[in-house]
């Protein structure tokens, strides 16, 4: 995902690359589907807000041409940032629109890792099932993800149109083991996928590396790094290799819940099912905060190395939050120290 850190660097490396080809500036006749009901607080008149830009065409789009284009495709990838409430409130209305099409793909997410699937399983076959019940077994109250109610939307939509709930990510264990002994410890079928996949470029692995680090808010020891950077490609692959195989039952496709770092087209998830799943339309939709002074699309674009990395942007307020590297820095200090960090 695009961490609160980072995104606040946005200003400054967008008006740094005031040089790149600029799209059209919004204009009151331009399509504006979504507000002024929001749950986010930030920036509710940015004049991006309520947008969705078609990225390859560069042109301002309606609800109705983002929700043709996610009923045609096979794999749908749907990015937010976590913390954002009315990013799950859109992603929910965009499996609505996917099922009102009359397809029935199956929906997959990033927040819950493949060994609670048994568990998912049954919760969504036990009668009454219901969001909460099933939060409530996957004990999503423990797994570190953003409090469910963000999230109940988007199950509720999948459980009304009986779509089957797909646990897509790695676990926190295997992604641990991944890191200490390498991707021998990963699934076949991921070992696999990573093995035909092209290695990283030079620039995309320092890009990469630069990411985590900013992630990790600057605290993470050098030599931490390449092993995170592993660890993210590794879940990028997994959550392929789980979404492909969920979509290709009874060829009924698939939606995935993720993170906008996992939805980017040109390295994550949709790169990894457009190699994959040749011949398969995949969509990427990405979710984004707007941001004081940026209100071109180019400006957003500046994060990404000069080019939006998704099929689709939707432009949403900013949710509040606390700065995450406060924490982290509390706790790599006592680290350091050798003390326990405090408690909460």
């Amino acid at each position: 995902m695009l961490s609160p850190r980072r995104s606040v660097l946005l200003l400054a490396v967008g008006l740094a690359a005031g040089c790149a080809p600029r799209p059209l500036t919004p204009r009151a006749t331009d399509p504006r589907p979504y507000g002024p009901d929001w749950a986010s607080p930030l920036l509710r008149d940015h004049p991006l807000a309520g947008r969705i830009l078609d990225v390859k065409g560069r042109r301002w789009i309606d609800q109705a041409t983002l929700d043709a284009a996610l009923a045609r495709a096979d794999v749908s990838v749907l990015g937010e940032v976590h913390d954002n409430p009315d990013h799950h409130r859109l992603q929910a209305r965009e499996v609505r629109a996917v099922t009102a099409a009359g397809r029935r793909p199956a929906l997959a997410f990033e927040m819950l890792s493949t060994p609670v699937q048994e568990t998912l399983d049954a919760a969504q076959a036990a009668p009454g099932a219901t969001a909460d019940s099933i939060a409530e077994a996957v004990e999503w109250g423990k797994s570190g993800w953003p409090a469910f109610p963000l999230y109940r939307p988007i199950f509720e939509a999948g459980l009304q149109a009986r779509l089957p709930l797909v646990a897509a990510n790695l676990s926190r264990v295997a992604a641990r083991e991944m890191m200490k002994k390498g991707v021998g410890a990963l699934p076949e079928e991921t070992r696999a996928w990573l093995g035909r996949a092209p290695d990283p470029t030079p620039a995309e692995l320092a890009q990469l590396r630069k990411e985590m680090a900013e992630d990790h808010c600057g605290e993470m020891p050098e030599e931490m790094v390449k092993p995170l950077v592993q660890a993210q490609r590794a879940r990028d692959a997994e959550l392929a290799v789980r979404t492909a195989a969920a979509a290709s039952v009874d060829q009924r496709g698939a939606i995935l819940v993720a993170g906008d770092g996992h939805a980017r087209n040109d390295r994550a998830v949709p790169a990894w099912l457009a190699r994959e799943l040749a011949g398969k339309r995949v969509v990427s939709v990405g979710h984004l905060e707007v941001r004081a002074g940026l209100t071109h699309p180019d400006d957003y674009a500046a994060e990404y190395q000069g080019a939006l990395p998704f099929d689709f942007v939707v432009f949403t307020p900013g949710a509040e939050r606390e700065d995450p590297c406060l924490e982290l820095k509390k706790k790599m200090d006592a680290k350091k120290a050798g003390a326990p960090p405090a408690r909460p």
